[in-house]
């Protein structure tokens, strides 16, 4: 457990029309964006920069861009970001990047070859694509790095978590995701957050295999928190616990199948 960053995400308290910085060292940082609405399907926006680069993650919905990019805008002008990370191809999730590729046509899309067959029904083609299956890292000018775990069917076949080496943050996309409208930006209960994840993981993702196949490949890696697209931060001291949740997860064709397990 890192227990710096412990204490600094435990001391954040978020701002009614963010952004929140949640971490910053030797000029790079990242921040939560979010979005305002108050719905128990909140999305998380997050955005990483690295001296004068930028990756925004997860960007959104087009219902939400404009709130998105004023965000953006106080802390780099959002025609500066270099690349967008879109985990899966849900609205939800990458809707908006035809908007921000209005903003700069030269953002890199980066995202699952399954997803890049997709994301053209959002109605742009032609962008600059970085498959995550062929190159599954992103470097900086500085040589920091973003790798690419892929998740399959959780709960897209073409699902991958993104984790930020120099905090150790992974960017689970729907991976522990919650639903709930008593919502915080950093899980102090653990116990009460996994009945929150139930309500989604239940439906969502697809099998507890798939679970635990995405468990094993972070065997190897430093994990200090877990940033998911709905829900609540997930902090070091609880970052053991959510690993064990998918390992003992029963989900999708689980349930939905048990008379033939």
């Amino acid at each position: 457990m890192d227990m710096d960053i412990e204490h600094d995400l435990r001391q954040i308290s978020p701002g009614p029309d963010g952004p929140t910085r949640l971490f910053e060292s030797d000029h790079h940082a990242v921040y939560w964006l979010g979005i305002a609405e108050e719905t128990a399907f909140r999305c998380n926006v997050y955005l990483i920069t690295d001296h004068d680069e930028g990756v925004i993650i997860d960007p959104g919905s087009r219902i939400h861009f404009s709130q998105v990019r004023e965000r953006v805008a106080r802390i780099m002008a959002p025609e500066k970001i270099n690349a967008m990370v879109l985990c899966h191809q849900d609205p939800d999730v990458a809707a908006s990047m035809v908007d921000w590729l209005a903003v700069n046509p030269q953002m890199q899309v980066v995202t699952s070859p399954r997803s890049h067959v997709l994301l053209p029904h959002y109605g742009i083609r032609g962008y600059a694509f970085h498959d995550i299956e062929k190159t599954p890292l992103y470097t900086f000018a500085s040589g920091k790095r973003l790798r690419f775990i892929t998740a399959p069917f959780l709960h897209s076949p073409a699902a991958f978590t993104t984790l930020d080496e120099t905090p150790g943050f992974l960017f689970s996309g729907d991976i522990w995701a919650a639903m709930t409208t008593d919502w915080r930006l950093v899980v102090e209960d653990f116990e009460s957050h996994s009945l929150d994840m139930d309500l989604f993981h239940m439906d969502y993702m697809a099998s507890n295999i798939a679970a635990r196949g995405f468990v094993a490949k972070l065997d190897s890696l430093t994990i200090n928190a877990i940033l998911s697209q709905h829900g609540s931060i997930i902090g070091p001291r609880h970052v053991p616990a959510a690993l064990d949740y998918l390992r003992r997860l029963r989900c999708g064709t689980d349930i939905a199948y048990s008379a033939l397990i």
